[in-house]
């Protein structure tokens, strides 16, 4: 969902004329950072949802005891927004809670230099990875999948700022991610879904473009290992060039900007030529729209359009580089004549028919279909346009004025921050009530269910710190 994008870009909160003063609003974060603290968290780490009783843990499935969660809205979230609250308060409690937050997060940190989506601190749980402290023998992979590494890389990359980068364990590991991601990328400036101890090699891919497969796409192209070719999915885009926008402003390195240069030019040569000048979610090394997971099908993909179009904007303002506006006027009209009867985007559109494009189920096996009656429930077949928050950060480019950030707003509008502390009960926690939503992990709970969230206390902090800083 979208709402992990907001998250990593940024939050801007709504503060009425008749706000609480400055102490309310720090009495306010400091009994729901020690509730969290003190009762949430496990080994320093987190995960998505916590029963109120604490009986149950729940990251994407059921967690274990020793079990955190990397992927947001999980520990990487919690930690940048104690980070907020430090630079808000300037109180050392909130570094010190960014601090234990990072060495849960270093704990899980794999040989091959990144994370996946959880960490296990019981070395005999088949879920412990093969840890860099040797505390573990499990699987090495570290991915890029749904912001995981990259969410770990920008936390820590922050909060070796704010130990003023004399924190050796801190900036160690910074080094040892942002190396392992910088060695991922492939020559011609793609990155892969992720990597193990050597990254994959695409072999003679340079100077290669976007083209429609020749075969028949249906039944034939299927790759094991996608998680090795160019993979776009799940606003991949955003959420690497947000990581290295954070190294190369922190640490002035050329080879950041190197990546991010490289990374704009794959996504210039991966835009499919028309009747379609879009993104697909996956390539092959021939730059062809291919599978990845069974209902992952070859396809022009609205979300991940969107999510290129706004990365392209970010980086033609870095670097001051026009070339990486040019591919979005054509893109921005693909998707105004893409646009669903109802308003939104198909995820996937069938390639060079353009139709929307869908999946049905019957037990473990999907079917193709342009029929959206009978969709599975667990993923997002369709998404909320956001053409018109594209076209207003393109115009404001063109006007020389400043980039709106986030690009895309929140999903919900952000709570007022006298609702914020009246929703917070005795013991310091903000208590969520399950009414039939979409959430991370697709937890199966019963109508009205409580539940303590991540992501609504991360919001929270951000917006009730955006306060502070407006304050008198």
């Amino acid at each position: 969902m979208r709402f992990i994008a907001i998250l990593a870009f940024g939050v801007c909160g709504f503060v009425s004329a008749q706000s609480p003063d400055a102490n309310s609003v720090k009495a306010a974060m400091k009994k729901a950072a020690t509730f969290y603290t003190e009762k949430v968290a496990r080994n320093g780490g987190y995960v998505y949802y916590t029963a109120p009783d604490f009986s149950w843990r729940h990251g994407e499935g059921r967690a274990e005891e020793n079990q955190i969660w990397v992927q947001p809205p999980g520990t990487p979230t919690v930690g940048m927004a104690y980070l907020t609250a430090y630079e808000a308060t300037r109180d050392d409690f909130y570094l010190d809670a960014a601090l234990t937050t990072g060495k849960a997060l270093i704990h899980g940190q794999l040989e091959s230099g990144a994370w996946t989506n959880s960490v296990c601190f019981d070395p005999t749980s088949k879920l412990t990875g093969q840890y860099q402290n040797g505390k573990g023998k499990g699987r090495n992979f570290s991915t890029l999948d749904d912001w995981i590494s990259q969410s770990a890389i920008k936390f820590l990359i922050l909060l070796d700022e704010a130990t003023e980068f004399k924190n050796k364990t801190v900036h160690d590991s910074v080094v040892v991610a942002v190396d392992a991601l910088l060695g991922a990328q492939f020559p011609n400036g793609a990155f892969p879904q992720g990597w193990d101890e050597t990254p994959a090699s695409a072999g003679n891919s340079l100077g290669k473009t976007a083209n429609y497969p020749t075969y028949d796409w249906r039944t034939e192209g299927r790759i094991k290992e996608y998680w090795d070719l160019y993979t776009l999915n799940d606003d991949l885009a955003m959420s690497v060039t947000d990581t290295l926008f954070t190294a190369h402003r922190l640490y002035k390195g050329d080879k950041y900007l190197e990546a991010l240069k490289r990374f704009g030019d794959f996504l210039i040569l991966s835009q499919m030529p028309e009747p379609q000048p879009g993104w697909a979610q996956q390539y092959n090394y021939e730059i062809q729209p291919v599978w990845a997971r069974k209902f992952e099908p070859p396809a022009i993909s609205g979300r991940e359009t969107e999510g290129v179009l706004a990365t392209l904007m970010k980086l033609a303002v870095y670097t001051k580089d026009k070339k990486y506006l040019e591919p979005i006027p054509a893109a921005l009209a693909w998707l105004k004549r893409s646009t669903l009867p109802n308003g939104q985007l198909a995820r996937y559109y069938e390639l060079e028919t353009n139709k929307p494009l869908y999946m049905e189920r019957s037990g473990k096996v999907y079917s193709l279909t342009h029929d959206d009656s009978n969709l599975p429930s667990h993923y997002g077949w369709k998404n909320d346009a956001q053409i018109s928050h594209l076209e207003a950060a393109l115009a404001a480019i063109y006007d020389r004025k400043p980039l709106p950030d986030p690009v895309f707003p929140p999903e919900t509008p952000d709570p007022t921050v006298e609702k914020i502390i009246s929703n917070l009960n005795a013991d310091g926690a903000w208590i969520s009530t399950f009414a039939g939503e979409l959430l991370s992990g697709q937890p199966k709970f019963q109508p009205s269910e409580k539940y303590i969230h991540s992501g609504v206390f991360s919001r929270n902090m951000e917006l009730l710190s955006a306060k502070l800083k407006t304050a008198p």
